[in-house]
């Protein structure tokens, strides 16, 4: 029986644009998720008649919301949902099993690399037939739907049993309950030289992927050990749970220590990758070794024609305003186009719909090419694998190679996180008026050349997107000025910094770029606005 309940919305509390992420207890409140729900399927027309893909990562209360969200599409007319057993679903498996099926649209249960468990954070991604992420318009309408509900429906019926693989129907809508790895695996076996990695790893290559207790573990579990023959026991972390065991499912430097220290330590395997919560960002390691995710998109692009799926040539590559330039120049030595976009994985949508570029990127460890429409953790460790495979050079050969050919860019991002979000706007409006008074002249012996808003103007839609600030001086540092959108804990500013070097490869980056990060909190007044002497992380 459908049920039609009275609900209010949340008014002055932004829910969220294409998805939700707040802090779970933001979530638990009554109504809460259904009104997210409901002035979705409201902002996009409804579902009736339509087919949906949905999953999630497994975080705290994503069992709970999958059932709900089922009886909801059941009850607005939805003619079928996809769903991974047991509720699980990567976002790469996601897009690809939308795209395979052309599903109407997919719905993912994560918070991406944000932390799980009751007290941690949840989120849903809503996904559009493209595979990807929905424009900023119908982001808004959601969003103005969210502030005007007044009633949703659901249907009034017992849970459905997602354990096991099969069809099923709940009133008119019919369920497929799918293996969540079959389809992905496939797809990885069609781009990717699986017989040159297995060689690999029959010579006795040590690896090491670490799952950080998320979803893409059982992923990793078949695809390396089972479908490679990674030694069992190369995937740690392998069982998602619901508060990912304490971790915080970001793959980097600071969050992925254990694994760190094993890659700096004296019995460090050959490689290793980690990937977070639900299997769109990556990390790559060597033998004491770490490569920036600027300098691993610029690498996987200079060496594509190593992939079976890409050897005939790629159409171009995109990078976000906050990645370093290296791509850039491996784009222009390809003769390829190179496209700087507005953060945020939608931005490249339209680039590889239209045949624009293949691979694409964003430094917040996001890489990924027009295979599906999401970013894709597991595609670029096996990138690199297949690359190793092909040339026998180590994580560090690669990439020194690399560096020797087009030179280093230096490049690190500082987060100053919780800032009060007024004080954020306030710093960012008043940095933004003055960009233009700090051109020619010079900060701690460097001459500012140009300072200017990031604006992006897509080419195919003609959408015009301001994102970010950017300064750039004379020797070719740059510094670029952003605010994140992915915390549920007040305002982080985020500071992007590089600089290039043609000869000078083992400076460590921190101390070459000291003196760029002092310059950059001068120009932005960043300790007398928000009290911050440091940064509080630095990836």
């Amino acid at each position: 029986m459908i049920k039609t309940v009275s609900t209010s919305p949340y008014n002055g509390q932004k829910m969220g644009t294409a998805g939700i992420r707040q802090k779970v207890q933001t979530v638990l409140q009554k109504n809460y998720l259904e009104n997210f729900i409901q002035s979705l399927f409201n902002a996009i027309g409804g579902v009736k008649g339509q087919t949906f893909v949905l999953g999630g990562d497994g975080r705290y209360y994503n069992d709970i919301a999958l059932q709900k969200i089922i009886k909801m599409a059941a009850a607005n007319g939805m003619k079928k949902l996809i769903i991974g057993q047991n509720g699980m679903l990567s976002t790469p498996a996601s897009s690809h099993i939308l795209l395979k099926n052309h599903a109407d649209g997919g719905l993912t249960l994560s918070a991406s690399h944000n932390p799980g468990g009751i007290n941690g954070d949840f989120g849903i991604k809503y996904a559009t037939k493209t595979g990807g992420q929905c424009s900023s318009a119908v982001s808004d309408k959601i969003f103005e739907e969210t502030k005007r509900i007044t009633s949703y429906k659901i249907l009034e019926t017992d849970d459905i049993d997602l354990s096991k693989k099969g069809v099923q129907k709940l009133g008119d809508m019919e369920i497929e309950v799918i293996d969540p790895i079959e389809d992905y695996l496939e797809l990885m076996q069609q781009i990717f030289d699986f017989d040159a990695i297995k060689k690999l790893f029959q010579s006795g290559f040590s690896f090491v992927f670490d799952a950080m207790n998320a979803v893409t573990g059982p992923y990793a579990i078949k695809i390396f050990e089972e479908a490679l023959g990674a030694k069992k026991g190369s995937v740690i972390n392998a069982v998602p749970m619901p508060d990912f065991g304490g971790l915080h499912p970001d793959p980097n430097l600071v969050y992925a220590k254990d694994l760190v220290s094993l890659m700096y330590g004296d019995h460090a395997p050959d490689f290793a990758a980690a990937n977070d919560g639900d299997g769109d960002r990556n990390m790559i390691l060597g033998k004491k070794f770490f490569v920036s995710p600027s300098d691993s998109l610029a690498i996987l692009t200079d060496n594509y024609r190593y992939i079976p799926a890409y050897k005939n040539g790629i159409y171009g590559v995109a990078k976000s305003a906050a990645t370093s330039t290296a791509v850039c120049r491996v784009a222009k030595a390809l003769g390829v186009d190179c496209y700087e976009v507005p953060t945020g994985w939608k931005n490249f949508c339209n680039l590889m719909d239209s045949k624009r570029i293949t691979f694409c990127g964003e430094e917040s460890f996001g890489t990924g090419s027009s295979h599906i429409r999401e970013k894709d953790g597991i595609w670029a460790v096996l990138f690199w694998l297949n690359i190793i495979a092909a040339t026998g050079k180590s994580v560090s050969q690669i990439t020194r190679d690399f560096w020797k050919k087009y030179g280093r860019t230096y490049y690190l991002r500082f987060d100053f996180e919780a800032i009060d979000l007024k004080v954020a706007d306030d710093l960012m409006a008043d940095l933004e008026n003055n960009l233009s008074s700090f051109e020619g002249k010079t900060y701690g012996g460097r001459k500012v050349t140009s300072a200017h808003p990031f604006v992006y103007q897509d080419p195919v839609d003609g959408s015009q997107t301001k994102n970010g600030l950017l300064v750039y001086f004379e020797d070719g540092a740059r510094i670029c000025y952003r605010l994140s959108g992915t915390g549920t804990n007040g305002a982080t500013l985020r500071v992007y910094i590089e600089a290039y070097e043609k000869e000078n490869f083992d400076e460590n980056p921190k101390d070459k770029l000291r003196s760029l990060l002092d310059i950059a909190m001068t120009l932005a007044q960043i300790e007398k606005r928000t009290g911050k002497t440091k940064p509080d992380l630095t990836t």
